[in-house]
């Protein structure tokens, strides 16, 4: 199993310790580069030769995610039909 099946499989799952790094990584593996704002903790992960952005709030300090990202980025995910 590679490890973007790994990364993958763990999204699915939506594990309450899924951090900022392990989704920067998965969301590359399917295209996403990360664009991050000038001021804030604002990022945006827009997918190369399209139009596909998918937008969220850096966490910090601790680089977990809230679950309510998890969920957002599966759905986004599925929509575009990479899941």
């Amino acid at each position: 199993m590679s490890r973007k099946d790994k990364l993958l499989e763990r999204l699915l799952k939506r594990p309450k310790d899924f951090t900022f790094d392990e989704m920067k990584s998965l969301l590359s593996y399917f295209g996403y580069e990360l664009k991050q704002g000038e001021t804030g903790s604002g990022v945006k992960f827009i997918r190369n030769g399209s139009n596909d952005v998918i937008n969220f709030h850096k966490p910090h300090p601790s680089g977990v995610l809230k679950s309510y990202i998890l969920d957002q980025v599966i759905e986004k995910l599925r929509k575009d039909g990479l899941l």
